[in-house]
This record gives C-alpha cells, sequence and structure tokens, in this order.
C-alpha cells in the first residue's frame, strides 16, 4: 500500500486539503485536493482528482451548522474512503508565527501545541486558527503524525540586527521583533532558483499577491523582508496598508479619530490598493479601470516595490538575480514591465515578449541581473517538509491509518 501526505490550510470560514501520494521516491503526486467553505454561513465541500477533475461536492443545510472541528471529521472521513490504496503517514498544517524556538517544522505534542498557542498574541489573525485546526485533525485521526510549518521559520537566519527593533529593554525582543512571513513561498523559490540561475547567489524575491512581501536571499538564505512583525509591514498590498509611521497612528488615537478597534480594521481591511484606489484590492480590477485614483494606487505599488530592491540590493551587496512570483507576481505582466522600468540604472533589461509569455525569464540575455517568473508551492513545501519528519519518524514504514 502507498503511503500519502496529507496537507491541511485552516483558516476562519474554510479548511482546505491537498492529499499527496508517495511511492518511495522523493517526488509527491497529488491524489486530491478539496476545501470545506463557508463555515459559519453556507458550508460546502468540493473535491478534485489529481488532475483537477471535481470529483465530489456535499452541502449542509442551514439547520445542521459546521464547525472547524465538523469540518476536519468529515475531510478525514472523506479521504478514507476515497484514497484507495493510499494509508496517510502524516498531516502537515501551515502556520503562521513559529517564534524563535522553531527555526523549521517540528513533529507536534502537547508542549508545542501549548507554545503556539502562547504565540496567538503575536499574531491573532490566523494563529489561534491554526493550533485549533492541528488539534481539530489529531482529534480526527489520533495515531496520525501532525507537523507544523511556519511562515516564520524560512527569515531566522537574517543576521541579529535585521531582526531587532530600537526598542527598550524593558520590551520583550523574544516576542516584539521582525519576523517576517510568507516564508514557506520563500522557502519553495529558494530552491527553484538554481534550476533557473545556477550562478545567482544574490536574489531578490517579490511575492505578490493578496499579501504582498519581498525578500533578499544569499545563497538561498533570508537576509532581509519586508513584513517585520506583523503581516502589514512593508509593501501596501490589496487591503492592508504596508508601512507606516506609528506617529499616525497615536495621532488618529490622540483626535479620537479612530479607537484601537478601528484602527485594526482600517489597517488590514480597509487600506492598501483598496483604501488608495477607493474601488478594489484586485489588481486585475485595477488594471483595467482607468481612473486617476486607480492609476495611483498602481503608481504607489510599483513605485514601493522598486525602492525595496534598491535598499535590498545595497543589503546583499548587489543584485544577481530577481523573482517575481505569487498571483501578481505571477499574472500581471504590466506590473513587472513597470518595476523592472524603474531599474534601468542597475542595468536590468526586459524581455517583453518574454514577459508577456509570463517568462519563466523575462529579462534579456545581456541584463546585468536575469529577473524570472516562477510561481510558487507552498502547499508542495509543506507536503516535503512533512514527508523528510514522516522518514525520520518511521511512518513511512508502516501504515498508519487517516
Amino acid at each position: 500500500m502507498a503511503k500519502g501526505i496529507l496537507v491541511i490550510n485552516s483558516g476562519s470560514t474554510s479548511v482546505k486539503f491537498a492529499a499527496y501520494r508517495h511511492d518511495g521516491a522523493e517526488d509527491l503526486g497529488v491524489a486530491a485536493r478539496g476545501q470545506v467553505a463557508g463555515i459559519g454561513d453556507h458550508p460546502h465541500f468540493i473535491a478534485k482528482d489529481g488532475s483537477g477533475k471535481a470529483v465530489d461536492t456535499h452541502e449542509w443545510e442551514a439547520e445542521h451548522p459546521l464547525t472547524q472541528e465538523g469540518a476536519l471529521k468529515f475531510i478525514f472521513a472523506w479521504l478514507k474512503g476515497h484514497l484507495g490504496d493510499i494509508s496517510l503517514a502524516a498531516a502537515g498544517h501551515r502556520v503562521v508565527q513559529g517564534g524563535l524556538h522553531y527555526a523549521g517544522p517540528v513533529l507536534v505534542d502537547q508542549r508545542v501545541l501549548a507554545e503556539l498557542e502562547a504565540l496567538s498574541s503575536v499574531e491573532p489573525s490566523h494563529q489561534p486558527i491554526e493550533v485549533a485546526g492541528i488539534r481539530a485533525a489529531a482529534k480526527a485521526s489520533p495515531s496520525l503524525l501532525q507537523v507544523a510549518c511556519f511562515d516564520t521559520s524560512f527569515h531566522r537566519t537574517m543576521p541579529q540586527l535585521a531582526q531587532l527593533y530600537a526598542l527598550p529593554k524593558t520590551i520583550d525582543a523574544r516576542t516584539v521583533r521582525h519576523w517576517g512571513y510568507h516564508g514557506l513561498s520563500y522557502d519553495y523559490i529558494s530552491r527553484q532558483v538554481p534550476k533557473h540561475a545556477p550562478k545567482a547567489r544574490r536574489v531578490i524575491v517579490a511575492h505578490l499577491g493578496g499579501g504582498c512581501s519581498m525578500c533578499a536571499m544569499l545563497d538561498g538564505k533570508s537576509q532581509e523582508t519586508s513584513m517585520g512583525f506583523s503581516g502589514i509591514e512593508g509593501l501596501a498590498m490589496s487591503t492592508r496598508c504596508g508601512a507606516i509611521d506609528p506617529g499616525v497612528l497615536l495621532y488618529l488615537l490622540r483626535t479620537k479619530t479612530l479607537d484601537a478597534a478601528g484602527i485594526e480594521a482600517m489597517l488590514y481591511k480597509n487600506a492598501g490598493l483598496l483604501g488608495l484606489s477607493r474601488i478594489s484590492g484586485d489588481m486585475i480590477e485595477l488594471l483595467q479601470c482607468t481612473t486617476p485614483e486607480a492609476v495611483l494606487a498602481i503608481d504607489y505599488f510599483v513605485y514601493q516595490i522598486a525602492k525595496y530592491v534598491g535598499a535590498y540590493t545595497s543589503v546583499l551587496g548587489g543584485l544577481d538575480a530577481m523573482v517575481f512570483t505569487a498571483g501578481i507576481g505571477e499574472n500581471a505582466a504590466a506590473i513587472r514591465a513597470a518595476v523592472l522600468a524603474r531599474l534601468g540604472w542597475l542595468g536590468v533589461k526586459l524581455d517583453a515578449a518574454a514577459n508577456a509569455r509570463n517568462g519563466p525569464r523575462i529579462s534579456t540575455e545581456d541584463s546585468a541581473a536575469s529577473v524570472w517568473v516562477i510561481p510558487t508551492n507552498e502547499e508542495l513545501m509543506i507536503a516535503q517538509h512533512t514527508l523528510a519528519i514522516a522518514k525520520q519518524k518511521g511512518a513511512l514504514a508502516q501504515s498508519k491509518a487517516a
């Protein structure tokens, strides 16, 4: 019987999953993926096979509310009936915050869960939900290994100076520090870059999606990243503001323009591209719009990316390659072209035809630094990390029933 690795991404209103088949080689193939969406409102389930073809759906009646725990119980029952000859060996969970203890994936036990739960005060938007998802998965399948994979881990290689804030000693630097996020995406991209640009040591990656960040890598290791203590620092995003002078927030509080809850809503939900354009936080929609506000939002977005490229080139002492990834980075040719137009001083040259095709290489052969479009795959990264721990624990030598 083949072994399988399950990937779980728990959210407040959805639980996404992907089951990978492992036949003994290093490769993992998708056997099934899907999600329970609409938790708390109108829950519904859809599953697809490895080719992306829909194979099953289910809806719950309004009088039967579904919880996250119920969703995971349903998913495990569905997998048990539909995976055929695949026996799950371990489940890997995406967890935003790993703190200083975890510079890599970890096998979850009660001690680890307690430590991750304590980090909910640092990242209250996602951490509590993700920890609850691990607990629910363990309850649904007690014999299955549970592995936590962290978005913060990849950035623990940053130099100490890049991880600190200039705050007094009375503020606990073990928690209030520059964490950085999107680490699973950057981890994946760091492993893909050598396949495209094997000689590139100094690399800047722009993860541009609903959430946006950038990372400066040296020999595949994070040296600096734009998201900081929270996921609102750095670049302007779909609805998040990006970098802002803290004095603005003090002013809004002092003048009673907004209270703490109002500021949080503004920073996370009403700012960024949406705030500037007054139309949408969706870049595709903005690129189709010609209003001055939409143009301003796009120009601001491009300006910020180019500014970070300049700063990170200084951090790295030069630039060998740049990578665009995630939804906007992989699909918005106009944004990539606009960014590279601002990087002529670095000797970067755009290949317009290649850019229109979405790469993979979108710079000319004589460009001082090569530029690439590389699709990210955080899900596969979690599966690979989970597989490695399952091997270490001997879980692949004996079936672990889901």
